[in-house]
């Protein structure tokens, strides 16, 4: 049988490398030689990357190999992006190709629809890896797909906020406050958004195999997947490292990609000594910079709660540029050892670990499926894109969580001690929602083992190559 070798395409961003490079273990773990690809900049960046047998890395230029583009227009990147990653994609397929390794199948994931096409170009079968939500999914498939999709060709009024909602078979109507911010037409960098995802699944139409593959399992998201039905969709998550998941490999305990310094780890030492269940964990991703009011409502909020907390902060470009200690307002706080406040940490370390009882969130989708597969709570505080989904699927849906309520973007500190409380208190819903979490817990593990779900459905993709 013919080794199959493909290329796992990835944007050089925290949140999209961690699933995506997880995937490309999986495929070299089942026998395929898989390569990790992102820019040279975001490869140069990759801190501590994996060793694997059958797992390899490159990179390709987006004409920003030296510097990140923070200064830059988004638009102008994602426009030179498309024009240079193209043409730079294109010669690393034929480099490989001349050196014996030919690539036989490409995997892509969000914002790079251009990948398909190049994909097309050469002739080399695609598949879309969806590393949010299959619910996400559909609603971009809704609203996209060129049959009767809202936004199927343009959006002549762009500056208006959809009032519409949408309603899926089984599931909860979904309104504007749901639906990915991504694609609401009064968002920021939505008339860069919008015309991406529509090429993203219109490219999923043009093309006869077309194939998905979900960072989601089959028992979470099934009513979800029947709503898209016209492609071939195979879910193959949780993308999480095996040593938290199906156990295979104890040594994959990490992602193993770390975009951001770790010095810090005085946070395990502070872990071990607080009681089973009486931590709160509180990290808002690696994009999200919070306000400084919303900052002070939550600590004022966790301070109330009067329990130990962990959190993950963010500085913003400003505390960058002025050289501000994330610490220096909240010394205070940390003196008095109520909680600890660090850049960076391992966070599947950290939701692993037994003091931690529950998680204030963004809600992003890997902090979603990892606090689910460590078997803890949500308090979902959703900044922007897919993350207002998965807050509504995580209350609504699944029940292992809350959804924080902010009023003009700001949650607040009563609101905050309200979640809180809910969940690590000893009230009813918090019990329920308890079990809800050890529920997916349990299915999400089952899912990645030997027989379960996703392990047969990325066997079954291979076997359609």
């Amino acid at each position: 049988m013919k080794q199959h070798h493909f290329l796992v395409i990835s944007l050089p961003a925290q949140g999209h490398i961690n699933p995506t490079l997880q995937m490309a273990k999986n495929l070299a773990r089942a026998g395929a030689r898989a390569t990790f690809v992102t820019t040279v900049y975001g490869l140069k960046r990759m801190n501590n990357l994996p060793t694997q047998e059958r797992l390899f890395y490159s990179s390709f230029s987006d004409g920003y190999d030296d510097d990140w583009i923070s200064n830059t227009d988004h638009n102008d990147y994602m426009n030179n992006l498309k024009y240079e990653g193209s043409k730079n994609l294109k010669n690393l397929l034929r480099k490989f190709s001349d050196e014996g390794h030919p690539v036989t199948f490409l995997v892509y994931t969000i914002l790079l629809p251009w990948v398909a096409v190049v994909a097309r170009e050469l002739h080399v079968p695609s598949a879309f890896l969806v590393i949010q939500c299959g619910t996400a999914f559909a609603i971009y498939n809704h609203l996209f797909n060129s049959i009767n999709g809202v936004y199927s060709s343009s959006v002549s009024d762009i500056t208006v906020t959809p009032s519409f909602a949408i309603e899926f078979p089984e599931l909860p109507l979904f309104s504007s406050n749901d639906i990915p911010t991504i694609v609401l037409p009064n968002a920021p960098h939505s008339s860069v958004m919008i015309p991406i995802m529509r090429e993203h699944i219109q490219n999923l139409e043009k093309d006869p195999n077309s194939c998905v593959l979900i960072n989601s399992f089959d028992a979470l998201e099934e009513k979800s997947m029947r709503i898209v039905d016209k492609l071939r969709i195979f879910s193959v998550g949780p993308l999480v490292p095996s040593a938290f998941s199906d156990g295979n490999d104890p040594k994959d305990k990490s992602f193993g990609c770390e975009l951001f310094e770790n010095r810090e780890k005085n946070y395990r030492q502070w872990l071990d000594s607080k009681p089973e269940g009486s931590v709160i964990y509180v990290s808002f991703g690696s994009i999200a910079v919070l306000e400084k009011e919303q900052k002070e409502e939550i600590l004022h909020g966790l301070l109330e709660s009067e329990r130990p907390f962990l959190w993950v902060m963010r500085k913003g470009k400003e505390e960058v540029e002025e050289g501000n200690n994330y610490k220096n307002e909240f010394d205070d706080i940390l003196l008095n050892k109520k909680g600890i406040i660090i850049p960076w940490c391992a966070q599947m370390e950290v939701l692993f670990h037994k003091s931690v009882g529950c998680f204030v969130t963004h809600c992003g989708w890997n902090s979603t499926l990892e606090s689910m597969v460590a078997g803890v709570p949500i308090v979902g505080c959703p900044q922007f894109s897919d993350q207002t989904t998965n807050a509504k699927m995580v209350e609504e849906v699944w029940g292992t969580g809350v959804r924080a309520n902010a009023v003009e973007g700001v949650v607040g500190r009563e609101e905050l001690k309200r979640c809180l409380e809910i969940l690590m208190g000893n009230g009813e819903k918090g019990e329920e929602i308890k079990r809800n979490v050890k529920k997916w817990r349990d299915l999400a593990v089952e899912a990645v083992k030997v027989g379960g779900s996703s392990y047969d459905n990325l066997k079954k993709f291979l076997e359609i190559l």
